[in-house]
């Protein structure tokens, strides 16, 4: 027999090397057949509940990592909030409608407007189950737990249905009404567009100061005077039909030298103006405020048949331009509103692909609106007094890249207005993480506009509404929850199947139809109302859910869409918001701090960190960021997180290993009769317990990741393990000490893989599998641990922590020795501590083998003054020297007392004792080598 077979040291086929790429796909199936998600549901069935309900992410193309951001943090609140006496079931979801469909089918050679449209739409339809598909398998391949069989999906017929109740809910108490407000409108995607689907981007324009001439000046101003205008979109003069004036700015009329004409800006602009302009001077020959110039007239620059007023806004401003601000009603959302007030034409001179229309006149008509400058500075002429190029912030479609314009066309829109107080307080209820999410809502909601939910598009969810032969628009209660109903039994495609009359009730008539005769919208709805409308279609209807729901949790991006479009939603039809809680995440960056594009090459592939790393990194890495700003990921960041969960997984590993002969059933000691050191760290491993259990309660997962990392490296790594071998390797197998440290061991494996579990589950799973103890076929079918209290916990924690410094100390006076040779390994040191009283009293408390816990061979505690060349910090001193004896083959410590043994190994006389009681045969034949 060899000496280190006397030994415990820990035996486990629990392997260093992870294996996680080959692994995972192994532990999802496995959770399939054996069907989790149902038992964990079952479990908890007559729990209290918790919904978090899942933002629908876009059927389009594979997942990013912002999606994988976004699904593991749900699934680590979902599941921490099923292992913590919860029912929380999670329904996952996609938005497929919408434009970007309409594009991928475009780029495939599909040709919309030569396809009958329902077969285009059973083309989409198709498209987007396809990538439903796809992205499902991306979902689960990241070990997110759902409901994957019954996900909610935007295109079904009975979300439909849902939604439409919604659109009727609203038009019933008058929230849906038609206008001709100037909208974003996309000519590259021909589409009115919402807020949500507009970035802003640096462009350069060319902005014109030109002159209109007063015709009529209401004996304020003299007929032929000349207000300076400026406009930063020329091609909008074409449609300019007011000029917009401060009503409590002060104008001036001013000649400049060498001219015959008057002109009229405001005063507080006017030396700008005039370097502008090339007025080395002027004569100021007139000043009035803008209120008395309201209702004059004046010439369009370029055609005198049309008269331009003058009218006041509050929208002018003395930052730039000239004071004065033509106005164009169908062009903008303030030249509109203005435009009413005074009853100003609106006219819109460009068309739905930004081409420039018949009555924008011959010399423009067919045209791109964005290239007409050089058209608009000829018709110009002489009125024209000066021209630059700007740089400045500009509207685009998120989806095409290109800019946008305002245009007013006839659309639907939901009134805000109505009800918006209503919306506001339900802000004020609700929780948000991080608080700021409140302002930033309040605040777009306070100040948006009426929602446009038309769409002039082909695949989406058609506006459930008729036009009798007057025009008049029809979407009454009756007529909406019949088509409803056809809707649920059918699908939306039937909208386009059917004549209008046989999409209405039967027998329905129409005053404002004598004849019979019906008309159906051809516009589609918003997308946002399509998801905006989840809270009905899935929340309120689908048994075991609730609403509204306890969390939603999307990227900040949502504030101006799903959030903003839920809460409209759910608050216009049932006076409340659709959620409890908003919890918010930035945006996922590279390892410089750049957006990710696919252009850049920047960008980073869920699948590909999976084949590299394994999933269980990216869960990792999730909780190693504050996701409630812009993140950073590379794959040198992941493998900074890979080596984290190496340090975690051999840490628990060696847990795994040193308590294979452990079993807690017979095995285990009472805390009240364990050692001062185990009880030290079962204490303190409690307080990690409650510090995880908490920060799970405020999806606080960087907490989590912190408090874990440093348990592991400091407190079990750095401390309790650092020692440990000197107990579970020496002692006896059966012996009171390693039993004891052994419970310590197991108490911790079992409750730090529960705990990890959310977090980590593939990983907590093959940990799991070896604990034979435990009563789960699966630790995601256990619970979370409970915080423990033990009698005098804080006494012993505040020892153990003036304990913890004092050894810190002495490892600085170790390593000193260390570096002068006076020794090699600390268990070569003989340490002497000079102590006052009350470190010694302290000490003395502890009740412990210093000399165990400090890994040194000798220890002296010394009242006496320390030497000059001691170590000395404030109460206590140090001193190193070469510990006197020899070294033990067995347990290494250099003890006086080691001798040669009869049965042929150099060991000291506790190590001897343990030999001779337990290996009788070996110590009678003698053991085989020295094994050192």
């Amino acid at each position: 027999m060899k000496l280190k077979e006397t030994l415990n040291l820990g035996k486990t086929a629990f392997p260093m090397r992870a294996g996680l790429p080959n692994k995972e796909p192994q532990w999802q199936k496995e959770w399939e057949q054996a069907n989790i998600y149902d038992k964990r549901q079952q479990l908890n069935a007559d729990k209290p509940s918790f919904q978090l309900h899942d933002g629908p992410p876009y059927a389009n193309g594979n997942i990013h990592v912002g999606h994988a951001l976004n699904k593991i943090s749900k699934d680590i609140i979902v599941r921490s909030k099923s292992m913590s006496g919860f029912r929380a079931p999670y329904v996952p979801g996609w938005d497929t409608h919408g434009l970007p469909i309409e594009q991928v089918l475009a780029k495939q050679g599909v040709k919309r407007k030569e396809l009958d449209r329902a077969e285009y739409l059973k083309m989409c339809r198709d498209y987007a189950l396809s990538q439903v598909d796809k992205q499902r398998n991306d979902f689960k391949r990241l070990g997110v737990s759902a409901d994957w069989e019954n996900p909610y999906v935007t295109l079904t017929p009975a979300y439909e249905a849902a939604q439409i109740r919604v659109f009727g809910a609203m038009a019933d108490k008058g929230y849906i009404y038609r206008g001709a407000k100037p909208v974003y409108w996309s000519w590259s995607s021909e589409s009115a567009l919402a807020e949500a689907e507009i970035e802003y981007h640096d462009i350069d324009s060319t902005s014109l100061y030109y002159a209109n001439k007063v015709k009529d000046g209401k004996g304020i101003l003299d007929d032929g005077t000349y207000i300076v205008v400026w406009t930063t979109t020329p091609f909008t003069i074409t449609a300019s039909r007011a000029l917009t004036m401060g009503a409590d700015f002060d104008y001036v009329v001013v000649v400049p030298e060498g001219s015959d004409r008057k002109y009229l800006v405001a005063e507080g602009l006017l030396d700008s103006l005039a370097e502008k302009f090339g007025w080395e001077s002027f004569e100021i020959v007139a000043r009035h405020k803008g209120a008395e110039l309201e209702m004059v007239t004046t010439e369009h620059p370029w055609d005198p048949e049309i008269e331009e007023l003058v009218i006041l806004g509050d929208h002018v401003t003395l930052d730039s331009g000239t004071g004065i601000v033509h106005t164009a009603p169908g062009f903008g959302e303030d030249d509109y509103n203005v435009g009413v007030k005074y009853g100003v034409d609106v006219v819109v001179t460009v068309d739905e692909r930004g081409i420039m229309m018949e009555n924008a006149g011959a010399d423009f008509q067919g045209q791109f609106y964005d290239k007409v400058v050089p058209t608009v500075i000829e018709k110009l002429g002489d009125l024209l007094l000066a021209k630059e190029v700007i740089t400045h912030s500009y509207p685009f479609d998120w989806r095409t890249k290109k800019p946008i314009i305002w245009r007013a066309v006839p659309q639907w829109f939901a009134s805000v207005s109505k009800f918006r107080q209503d919306i506001l307080n339900e802000i004020d209820k609700t929780t948000f993480y991080p608080s700021w999410g409140h302002t930033r809502l309040y605040n777009m909601i306070r100040d948006r506009g009426d929602w446009v939910i038309s769409r002039q598009r082909a695949w989406g969810v058609p506006l459930p509404i008729f036009y009798a032969e007057d025009g008049t628009a029809i979407m009454t209660k009756e007529v909406t929850d019949h088509v409803a109903d056809l809707f649920e039994k059918e699908g939306s495609i039937i909208w386009w199947e059917r004549d209008a009359k046989d999409l209405l009730p039967e027998g329905f008539t129409h005053p404002g139809s004598p004849n019979g005769i019906f008309e159906k919208e051809t516009d589609i709805m918003d997308v946002w109302f399509d998801s905006g409308s989840s809270w009905n279609g899935v929340m309120n209807t689908r048994e075991g859910l609730e609403y509204p729901a306890d969390l939603y949790l999307e990227g900040s991006d949502q504030y101006r869409g799903w959030f903003n479009s839920s809460l409209i939603t759910s608050v216009a039809v049932n006076g409340h918001a659709p959620y409890k809680a908003v919890l918010s995440q930035g945006f996922t960056l590279d390892g410089k701090g750049e957006k990710m594009s696919k252009s850049l090459g920047n960008t980073i592939l869920p699948s590909d960190v999976e084949k590299q790393f394994g999933a269980e990194i990216l869960r990792l890495w999730v909780t190693s960021v504050d996701s409630s700003n812009d993140v950073r990921i590379s794959m040198d960041i992941l493998k900074q997180t890979s080596e984290t969960y190496r340090k975690i997984r051999n840490t628990l590993r060696f847990l795994i290993a040193n308590t294979s002969d452990f079993n807690p059933n017979t095995d285990a000691i009472a805390f009240e009769s364990l050692r001062p050191v185990d009880k030290y760290m079962t204490i303190k491993f409690n307080s990690l317990i409650k510090t995880i259990r908490d920060a799970y309660e405020k999806y606080d997962f960087l907490s989590i990741y912190k408090a874990v990392v440093n348990f592991i490296t400091v407190d079990l790594s750095a401390f309790y393990l650092d020692f440990a071998k000197d107990v579970v390797y020496i002692e006896a197998a059966d012996s009171v000490a390693r039993r004891q440290m052994q419970t310590v061991f197991y108490d911790i494996l079992v409750k730090i893989t529960k705990l990890l579990t959310p977090i980590l589950p593939h990983t907590a799973e093959e940990i799991w599998s070896y604990l034979e103890f435990e009563a789960e076929d699966f630790v995601q079918l256990a619970e979370l641990p409970e915080v423990e209290t033990f009698a005098n916990q804080d006494t012993i924690l505040e020892e153990w922590s003036a304990f913890m410094t004092l050894r810190t100390q002495a490892q600085k006076a170790l390593e000193e020795a260390r570096n002068a040779k006076v020794i090699g390994k600390s268990l070569e040191a003989h340490l002497t501590i000079y102590a006052d009283e009350a470190v010694r009293t302290e000490l003395a408390a502890l009740d412990s083998d210093l000399a165990q816990l400090l890994i040194v061979s000798e220890l002296t505690i010394s009242k006496e003054e320390a030497p000059k060349d001691a170590v000395t910090f404030e109460h206590v001193a140090f001193t190193v020297e070469h510990a006197h004896g020899e070294v033990c083959d067995r347990c290494r410590r250099i003890d006086e007392s080691v001798k040669e043994r009869p049965y042929g190994v150099s060991i000291c006389d506790h190590c001897a004792q343990i030999v001779e009681a337990n290996f009788t045969d070996a110590v009678a034949q003698g053991f085989e080598v020295k094994d050192k």
